[in-house]
C-alpha cells in the first residue's frame, strides 16, 4: 500500500447505510482542504456510495482497501475544494 498522511480516522464498522456516509460528510466538512480522512466500514455500499459522493462534491479517493470477504472497507478520502 502506498503511505498515505491521515489527518483524521473515522470507524463506523457495524454502522449501516446511510449512518457511515452521514459521519463521513460531516468528518470531511470538519477538515481543511488537502486533509485526509481514513473511514474504516462493513457496509459494502460505502465503497459506491463514498466514490459518487467525492466526485459530485470535489473530493477525491485517494487510496482504498477493500477486503469483502473480511467485509471491511477501508478508504482515504482527501478534501477538496
Amino acid at each position: 500500500m502506498t503511505e498515505v498522511s491521515v489527518d483524521r480516522e473515522l470507524d463506523c464498522s457495524g454502522m449501516s447505510c446511510p449512518v457511515p456516509m452521514l459521519k463521513a460528510k460531516k468528518a470531511i466538512g470538519e477538515l481543511e482542504i488537502g486533509q485526509v480522512l481514513k473511514l474504516i466500514a462493513t457496509d459494502p455500499t460505502v465503497v459506491g456510495d463514498m466514490n459518487a459522493w467525492t466526485q459530485r462534491a470535489q473530493h477525491e479517493v485517494v487510496h482504498q482497501d477493500l477486503d469483502a470477504e473480511a467485509k471491511r472497507f477501508v478508504l482515504f478520502v482527501r478534501k477538496g475544494t
